[in-house]
């Protein structure tokens, strides 16, 4: 299956929406017609539009308001306190571009998956329905986490929806990203879905509902799953074979528009690049000289300017997006054992990358240093703010109002939709 962006067949069969909540795709093609290579194609422009639809503002929010990443240049936002607080609004672009295209892709999906539910038996049927929960449960893992109370939509009806609780969205990812582990194939290739990157998404979902124990033993099968071990950073994130990447998008020049190079690279890089964001002095200290992923991690351009070094094209190309490597499974183990037990597994991967082994004293300071850790692994990769926010730390960290720790409902989807009710944070706050 190529992995080409089907433009003709997708404008066929589905019409995007213009206000999210409101509008639907529908299928111009009767379903009868519809062939497996049909279904095959929009499965892969499934691949596209997950990529694509949450912009860079939904690819990289979570560093750009979780205190690693500032604004170059502007005086008015060369803080993460300052950031935060000019960027999150209920009409900023870094709230409402990533609602939009989280909830155009939800249709989309929808509208696939219901074409092929209506198709004959067969295992090929099994495996494009496994992309597509686990798609719904990628989508809404990234809803939840940031907005919480939101709608369930599982279908392409224009009634209005209801906003559902929290806790039932996060029961609904699990449950999609188990139906993508019961019907993916095995994996074979990191650009594609598989019953393994469904796995370890829901440790991740596991992990963030406070279901430690379910989490550590999806964590550890995959740590024991002899298919993945952990790769050298310049392997990983320079493009070179490696045992670590579970599940990674492509992004490739003909299927997506999202450059993350570009916003933290320099004109002066060689490969060109904006420089709108660059990582803040503590995050560049926070590498020792004898950590290996300092030097894929951070790196100085130019007159001595900071960047986030691991998407290295700049204006030239596109980099991958990393969704899962099995050196958050080796985390996500050591967070749920706890302190003592969880100790082995954060040492063995920082003896990995090149570090000592840390000894903390307590339950409270063996978090700090999973966190750390986390920091230092998964540092541009999505993970900072969330990670502050569930364990409680976000608005000291930052030295944030609390209503900081959730995104508002775009102001627009409020007015569209009488049925949404804005966060209560963001309520008494005085939000619109």
């Amino acid at each position: 299956m190529k992995r080409v962006v089907i433009i003709l067949l997708i404008q066929i069969l589905f019409v995007s929406c213009g206000k999210y909540l409101n509008k639907y795709p529908h299928s111009g093609t009767p379903r009868e017609h519809i062939t497996n290579e049909d279904a095959g194609l929009l499965v892969t422009g499934m691949y596209n539009i997950a990529q694509y639809k949450p912009t860079f503002n939904g690819w990289a929010l979570f560093d750009l308001i979780g205190g690693d990443i500032i604004r170059t240049g502007a005086t008015s936002a060369n803080t993460p306190k300052l950031l935060v607080e000019g960027a999150i609004a209920p009409n900023g672009s870094i709230v409402t571009s990533p609602w939009n295209g989280y909830f155009a892709g939800l249709y989309q999906i929808n509208s696939t998956l219901s074409v092929i539910e209506s198709m004959p038996e067969s295992q090929e049927k099994r495996e494009m329905l496994g992309t597509c929960h686990f798609f719904r449960g990628l989508y809404y893992y990234n809803i939840v986490t940031r907005w919480r109370n939101v709608p369930i939509i599982t279908g392409q009806k224009g009634e209005k929806q209801q906003q559902k609780d929290e806790d039932l969205v996060w029961q609904f990812v699990k449950e999609e990203f188990r139906q993508a582990y019961l019907l993916s194939a095995d994996f074979t290739d990191k650009n594609y879905v598989s019953k393994e990157a469904a796995q370890a998404l829901m440790a991740r979902t596991c992990l963030a509902m406070g279901l430690k124990e379910e989490a550590k033993s999806l964590a550890e099968g995959l740590i024991e799953n002899e298919k993945f071990s952990l790769s050298d950073f310049n392997h990983i994130f320079r493009g070179k074979n490696n045992k670590e990447e579970i599940f990674t998008f492509a992004n490739l020049v003909q299927e997506s528009s999202v450059n993350m190079s570009s916003y933290y690279y320099t004109k002066e890089s060689g490969v060109g690049g904006g420089y709108n964001f660059c990582p803040t002095s503590e995050a560049m200290a926070m590498y020792k000289d004898n950590d290996k992923r300092k030097e894929i991690s951070i790196a100085y351009q130019g007159n001595g300017q900071p960047v986030l070094n691991k998407y290295c094209s700049g204006d030239a190309g596109r980099d991958p997006l990393y969704i899962v490597r099995l050196a958050e499974m080796y985390l996500i183990s050591a967070e749920c054992q706890g302190y003592p037990k969880g100790l082995d597994r954060l040492n063995e991967l920082r003896a990995f990358r090149g570090l000592d082994a840390v000894n903390p004293s307590d339950q409270e300071s063996f978090i700090d240093a999973v966190l750390d850790e986390r920091r230092l692994e998964l540092f541009g990769e999505g993970f900072r703010w969330y990670d502050l926010v569930r364990t409680g730390r976000y608005t000291s960290v930052i030295g944030v109002d609390d209503k900081y720790s959730v995104l508002p409902i775009p102001a627009r989807e409020l007015s569209l939709n009488g049925n949404l009710r804005q966060h209560p944070l963001w309520e008494t706050s005085g939000a619109i």
